[in-house]
């Protein structure tokens, strides 16, 4: 039974894989974006437990599944449970370009014109990956990967992702 952590900078292509993935094999998605955040303006992050019960909650419902975000706090709470990690270590640049061409995510904006408002903000949080200690930084994701010692793959370019589960 896959279970499959896929992690990485904004824009680096987590949710098209995650997507693929929950398709070609059967696979419940999360989307951590969904469990993470409170619906306030500006945005603020849940709590911790709420987040840490939503995430129980999908593991304990499906046997096969994808999850996929940024939040190494959270990818960590689902550890124990996972047959393969994903670390999406895309470049900077290809991630800014991804984000550029980003279709609609319905589930997180209420248009395409809402989404592209927040792109300047978006590319300006990309660009400072390497920059950041927290836990959605390039430090985080790769100590994340590795001290993972079971099954696991980076994707350095868009093209790697296509060839990964063929």
């Amino acid at each position: 039974m896959k279970k499959i952590l896929i992690f990485g900078n904004s824009g680096s292509g987590k949710s098209t894989l995650a997507k693929y993935l929950s398709l070609k094999e059967d696979l419940a998605h999360l989307d951590l974006d969904t469990i993470a955040w409170l619906p306030t303006n500006p945005p603020r992050r849940k709590q911790f437990t709420d987040s840490k019960n939503e995430i129980d909650r999908f593991i304990n419902t499906h046997s096969r599944w994808v999850i996929e975000g940024c939040y190494t706090d959270l990818l960590e709470l689902a550890l124990d449970s996972v047959t393969d990690i994903i670390f999406m270590n895309l470049s900077i640049q290809d991630c800014i370009a991804n984000a550029k061409q980003r279709p609609w995510e319905a589930h997180k904006y209420t248009s395409k014109e809402a989404q592209d408002a927040n792109l300047a903000m978006l590319i300006e949080w990309i660009s400072q990956y390497t920059k950041r200690n927290d836990t959605f930084s390039h430090l985080a994701h790769n100590s994340f990967f590795q001290n993972y010692s079971g099954v696991k793959h980076m994707i350095m370019s868009n093209s790697d992702s296509s060839k990964l589960f063929q």
